[in-house]
């Protein structure tokens, strides 16, 4: 929903701490408002500041541009009386916050008297009326047959156990669980979600011990609660969304999809979706191509061959045997073809020859449509999109163990990109990187495949973003996507600028090029700075290919400032591959996320280069080695499939 001004809404607890600073926030979209709250000091004030924020947007009005009604929550008949007020005096009700909650000292098992005034009175305040105040709102959005958001504060401390006070954390998690249970609201156009913060520097957490504060990392910004609240607002696909915030993990959905496959009986809907996505039979040919490495060397084109092969019929019982459309290039393909990613030696290498070639579908980076099944396949249909994850991807066909597919929505090309650089990206500055929001991420070739998700997925997390790139088109492109400084190295040092700009060095640093660069990166790393390696391309091309390189002195300077330089391979993170996939589906159907690829059948205006078929493959790894490309390197491997795909 966008926030436009003459929009309502209603906030109970509105006089103080997150209320009030909703409560303004909301003014400054332009929205009226109607504060309630116990206390007539602190809602009259909150209602008067109201007032100033709506002059901006409202000139002479019927109606006063907030309102103020002093009411005890937990009386049913005093809050419908205050929403009714709301509705005689706006005309309707777009946004309701139920806001009001309060703690109590004495432990429950502690009290001796009926509960009346303590944790019976919680219990009514904290869970009773926002149940009661979300049941009289959506009653209000729905007879007036308009779209509305009700945005009920929860807790971390119902999500997981506050000692201190079981009654909150009980209350809390009640008002989650009501919450999450009310997505079929979303049928009639209301949308309920829950933000649940950690501490905030409010007068009730200012009653807790500052040790309690301290171990959660301190108090989280009241911009960031504003910030998670008009996320939920805004964001239409959320419906029985829990927002989770912490001042040591910045803001993040709970629970995950991996947790949600835990308890859910059946699939989610979203799931069932991507399976029932079939296409037509696959005509399966006797014959089909390939791309096999039989020498090995770095260099790709002399490494390899097309071959001619037969195709094996029936499919073993526990495989799938997959029609590929598009797979992706990865500057490792040629360490692949060299047999860098082998153990033993020389011959020991040597005697695997011949090798199916396509190195990133082991990082799933092929996309294609399941031609037949094994007799011991029930989990995934002939005709389904999906993502493999084997050796091969430059060939026609492959046939893998079923368990190794991923079903996708579509076998597009964008899937390609966001199975290996958006996962990649993901993974890696949420694992290695331990990536929080207020820190300064540094992302060097920037312009790639995986650094345009590294540098859009760190400024959603609420990062500065400093991105290095060659060229006025790839500086414009990262510019589009909202990186902060934009560092072309053609027509500045990066060194330099990152000494006179970034004085005290970026904290997390997303580093795939190697050499030289990983020296600049190094010296340019904070204090407790994290340094991701997900690769060295510099380093893949040469005379003599891959070489091992020697960094003096790094011991001595990670442990002078206490970083950290940690690897990342994506094949060693199988196990976090959906949830992310997931999370960057959500991301991209929303909006969030952009993708800029070199591909067959669109090409972006600046890669106009075509790859189609599988002959194609030595071309385009050699064109990702040139530093032209701008995005992700896909090759079409079938051209007639993209362009029915392109018709749907």
């Amino acid at each position: 929903m966008e926030l436009k001004p003459g929009m309502s809404a209603l906030v109970t607890g509105g006089g103080s701490g997150i209320g009030k600073a909703l409560c303004i926030a909301l003014a400054q979209k332009g929205l009226f408002v109607t504060v309630v709250d116990f206390s007539e000091e602190n809602g009259r004030e909150a209602a008067s500041l109201v007032q100033n924020e709506n002059k901006k947007f409202h000139g002479d009005l019927k109606v006063p541009s907030a309102m103020f009604i002093k009411c005890d929550v937990t009386n049913a008949g005093d809050l419908s009386a205050a929403f009714g007020k709301h509705v005689d005096t706006y005309g309707g009700l777009d946004i309701c916050i139920n806001c009001a909650g309060i703690a109590i000292k004495t432990l429950v098992y502690d009290d001796r008297s009926d509960g009346t005034s303590t944790w019976r009175h919680a219990v009514n305040v904290n869970l009773v009326a926002v149940i009661d105040g979300t049941r009289i709102a959506s009653q209000i959005m729905r007879s007036g047959k308009k779209p509305g958001v009700i945005i009920n504060i929860g807790s971390a401390a119902g999500l997981y156990p506050m000692n201190f006070d079981p009654i909150y954390s009980g209350t809390k998690a009640g008002v989650v669980m009501f919450t999450r249970s009310l997505a079929p609201l979303k049928r009639h156009g209301i949308r309920v979600n829950v933000l649940c913060p950690e501490f905030v520097q409010t007068n009730m957490a200012e009653q807790l011990s500052r040790r309690i504060i301290d171990v959660t990392g301190g108090y989280i910004k009241m911009e960031d609660i504003v910030n998670g609240t008009f996320e939920l607002i805004k964001d239409e696909s959320k419906a029985g969304a829990c927002l989770w915030i912490t001042k040591r993990r910045g803001m993040e959905y709970w629970p995950t999809p991996e947790e949600q496959r835990k308890y859910m009986l059946n699939l989610p809907k979203s799931k069932r979706m991507l399976t029932q996505n079939t296409f037509s039979t696959v005509q399966t040919p006797e014959v089909y191509e390939k791309i096999v490495v039989h020498t090995l060397t770095h260099n790709f084109r002399d490494a390899t061959r097309l071959e001619r092969v037969r195709l094996r019929l029936p499919v073993e019982p526990h495989n799938a045997l997959v029609k590929i459309i598009y797979a992706g290039v990865n500057a490792s393909d040629v360490n692949f073809s060299a047999g860098r990613y082998f153990s033993g030696g020389a011959k020991e290498t040597a005697a695997r020859l011949p090798l199916d070639a396509g190195f990133e579908v082991m990082d799933v980076l092929a996309v294609g449509i399941v031609a037949s099944v094994g007799d011991s396949v029930n989990h995934i249909k002939v005709g389904s999109p999906v993502a493999l994850m084997t050796f091969g991807a430059y060939s026609e066909f492959t046939q893998v163990p079923a368990k190794h597919l991923l079903p996708v929505p579509r076998p597009d090309p964008e899937v390609v990109a966001m199975l290996t650089s958006g996962l990649t990206a993901s993974i890696a500055l949420e694992k290695a990187g331990q990536m929080a929001s207020g820190q300064v991420v540094l992302v060097t070739a920037a312009a790639g495949g995986t650094g345009q998700f590294a540098v859009q997925l760190a400024k959603l997390a609420g990062n500065k973003v400093v991105a290095t790139c060659g060229g006025k088109s790839k500086a414009a492109l990262l510019s589009s996507l909202g990186v902060d400084r934009v560092i072309n190295y053609q027509n500045e040092k990066i060194k330099d600028v990152l000494k006179k700009e970034f004085p005290r060095g970026a904290d997390i640093i997303y580093e795939s090029v190697g050499g030289e660069m990983f020296d600049l990166c190094l010296n340019a790393l904070a204090v407790h700075g994290r340094l991701i390696v997900i690769g060295m391309i510099s380093q893949y091309q040469g005379e003599h290919g891959w070489k091992p390189r020697n960094y003096t002195g790094l011991c001595d300077k990670i442990l002078a400032k206490s970083q950290t330089v940690a690897g990342f391979f994506l094949i060693q993170y199988a196990h976090l591959w959906q949830d992310h996939l997931d999370k960057l589906f959500d991301l991209y159907a929303s909006g969030k996320l952009k993708l800029c690829m070199t591909r067959c059948i669109q090409q972006v205006s600046l890669d106009p280069k075509k790859f189609v078929g599988v002959a194609s493959a030595p071309d385009a790894v050699e064109y990702l080695h040139s530093g032209k490309s701008v995005g992700k390197v896909v090759v079409c491997i079938d051209p007639s499939y993209s362009q029915t795909l392109a018709k749907l």
